[in-house]
This record gives structure tokens, C-alpha cells and sequence, in this order.
């Protein structure tokens, strides 16, 4: 059986085909659990990694700097040169391996 709703969903649509916006949601996006420094994100992989590890700029561990990280990368967009790219790129590898190794040692210490 099919909802009968099935009409509005096709008209929302068509409605969203309108006119490009020229502003991204990501850019209206603010923060308060988190604080960066300031240029930090212009830095080396290695610092990146680092400084986004530490309990000063992720209060809530090592998950929510990488998530500010990912969230720096896709909120750069097209906007970001291949080579700040390639960085930002490995210094979320760095603090990812960063929280596996957490991990890894929180499970041991469990057993």
C-alpha cells in the first residue's frame, strides 16, 4: 500500500531544483566545546594531530578532535589547495591511528 503523501514528495522537489544557493549550511555552523587555536589548521600534519589530542582544544577526547578536523576539511571544500589538502588528509590519519592506539591499550587494561 502506498502512501498517498507519495504527490508532495514530487512537488518538494521539483521546489528544491529553484536556485542555487550561494551560502553553505557549514558556514552558518558555530561551536562552543571547542577551541582551536588560532592558524592552527595552516600548520604542519604532525601539530595538527597534536594540538587537536590535547585535552585543551578537545575537552571531550581524542573523537571530537577529529571530528573538528573532518568537519575543518569538508567546511574548505573546493576552497582548499591540493597540497593543505594532502596535509590536513594525514594529520587526520595521525590522530586517527592516535585513537586506535587508545583504544587498543583501553581494551587491554580491561582484560
Amino acid at each position: 500500500m502506498r502512501n498517498s503523501s507519495s504527490g508532495t514528495r514530487s512537488a518538494r522537489k521539483s521546489k528544491r531544483r529553484g536556485k542555487k544557493s550561494t551560502t553553505r549550511w557549514v558556514a552558518k555552523v558555530k561551536t562552543d566545546s571547542t577551541y582551536p587555536p588560532e592558524g592552527l589548521f595552516t600548520k604542519d600534519a604532525k601539530t595538527i594531530a597534536r594540538s587537536l589530542a590535547s585535552k585543551r582544544v578537545s575537552p571531550k577526547g581524542l573523537s571530537s578532535g577529529l571530528r573538528m578536523l573532518v568537519y575543518y576539511i569538508n567546511r574548505g571544500g573546493k576552497g582548499l589547495s591540493a597540497s593543505r589538502r594532502r596535509e590536513l588528509e594525514e594529520a587526520k590519519k595521525l590522530l586517527s591511528a592516535r585513537i586506535a592506539k587508545a583504544k587498543e591499550t583501553r581494551h587491554k587494561k580491561a582484560a
